[in-house]
């Protein structure tokens, strides 16, 4: 199985607001950046499309090791929270519809196919490839005549 890290990053002006989301993936010596934006839509909508589009640029089951800043991306794999919500019909422990469900349960399959470890890094840290993914996330919530994020739900903000 291909060894991959990718590097990911989201990024509003306001939030909601306009936003980015940004990916690097580094395979051996070879490196390809990812990112686009929406015109309006939260920050934490961003962090998920920067992984889902991470992982759907994937060509084969790659091992994947996946360095993100949101610990609201981190935390709902590693503390098994995803699984809760999926368990739960989709609420919270808080019995609340799950925010981004969409972006969610685009993200479940891939994480099927994928073997992925996901590593929380601290933002605005100094860490090269996440600072990157922040610089190009952020450029591109600044871009003028961005799509409409059809999936954002001004409702759950």
């Amino acid at each position: 199985m291909k060894q991959v890290v990718l590097f990911t990053d989201g990024s509003c002006l306001g939030n909601p607001g306009p936003g980015g989301w940004a990916a690097i993936l580094r395979f051996k010596q070879m490196e390809k950046e990812l990112a686009g934006g929406f015109r309006v839509t939260t920050n934490n909508r961003m962090e998920l499309f920067a992984a889902l589009k991470g992982l759907q640029a994937l060509k084969e089951p790659c091992r994947v090791e996946l360095y993100t800043d949101s610990k609201y991306l981190a935390n709902a794999i590693t503390n098994k929270w995803l699984a809760g919500w999926q368990k739960n019909n989709w609420k919270t422990a808080a019995k609340k519809p799950v925010k981004n469900r969409d972006l969610w349960e685009s993200l479940l399959p891939l994480l099927e196919q994928h073997d992925v470890v996901f590593h929380w890094v601290k933002g605005h840290a100094g860490q090269p490839e996440n600072e990157r993914c922040d610089e190009l996330a952020r450029k591109w919530a600044a871009q003028p005549g961005l799509p409409v994020d059809i999936g954002f739900n001004q409702d759950e903000t």
